[in-house]
């Protein structure tokens, strides 16, 4: 599999995105539970048919343009041309040295947001990055190795990975996460997505509110023919609350919606995003 995987790394990003849209189709022809899925979040969110079907293809390039994300070398920049728009906002709120909060949906490229963000301004604020660690043993140690970059460290969604971020925070450096991404057991609170109640994490917002940190949203848009990425940042629609992990979650649910709304067709709509959380011990 890993040999398949580096052969794809020297792909162009033009030819994985046809591959990846084929790979898209597929899935969504092959797994019934996937297609329910994202035909009914879909429908919630109110999109149209041929943003939903633009959806299915948007979800494989997703996955066929990590290969060259990865696997190439640390040092190197993203071999893809980067387009910014917002980026003075970025520079200003790291400028007053708080440290800084990035949200990223399920959106685009977002993949290329940690690392864009990385090479623009890593020298002057690293980031730090949380995710779950895959499942599969060789998916975990490609996803360790490819995603530690120079300014750019992982942190386990576990306790561990929540002390990491905090005192990065601490030191005024940049963290990133995904507040779509169902958190597990005792993590999150119920409020609504899309005029359906999912279960949201508390992290993103006790982060800020625990360090006095600032807040922008992060994410990236996948240009058409392989042409590269336009990587936005934008501020919260409304500031979020001092307290109250409902409030606040509802405050970030709203502003991912509003993201997700300037760009329907790249949003990841087959996610389980309505599930129950995974049982385990609250970090």
């Amino acid at each position: 599999m890993l040999k398949l995987v580096r052969w794809l790394s020297s792909w162009p990003l033009w030819l994985l995105h046809v591959l990846g849209a084929a790979l898209g189709w597929l899935t969504y022809a092959l797994s019934p539970s996937y297609r329910s899925r994202l035909r009914a979040n879909a429908a919630r969110a109110g999109l149209g048919v041929a943003d939903r079907r633009a959806s299915v293809a948007e979800a494989g390039r997703l996955v066929s343009e990590l290969p060259r994300l990865w696997l190439r070398p640390p040092a190197q920049g993203i071999a893809d041309p980067l387009q910014w728009q917002g980026r003075e906002l970025l520079q200003a709120k790291l400028d007053r040295g708080r440290g800084l909060v990035l949200l990223t949906p399920h959106l685009g490229s977002f993949e290329v947001s940690a690392q864009a963000y990385a090479e623009a301004f890593g020298r002057q604020r690293p980031i730090t990055v949380l995710y779950r660690p895959a499942r599969k043993r060789w998916l975990r140690e490609l996803e360790e190795t490819a995603r530690a970059r120079p300014a750019l460290a992982t942190a386990p969604a576990t306790l561990a990975g929540v002390r990491q971020m905090l005192r990065a925070l601490k030191r005024g450096d940049t963290v990133g996460l995904l507040p779509d991404q169902v958190p597990p057991a005792g993590m999150g609170v119920w409020v609504p997505f899309f005029g359906q109640p999912a279960y949201t994490m508390t992290l993103a917002a006790r982060l800020v509110q625990q360090t006095g940190a600032e807040v922008a949203l992060l994410w990236t848009e996948r240009l058409a023919d392989g042409r590269g990425y336009l990587v936005h940042a934008q501020d919260l629609p409304q500031p979020l609350p001092e307290r109250g992990d409902e409030a606040s979650a509802l405050v970030i649910n709203q502003a991912m919606e509003d993201v997700i709304r300037q760009c329907p067709r790249q949003y990841l709509w087959g996610y389980h995003r309505y599930k129950q959380p995974r049982q385990q011990e609250p970090a």
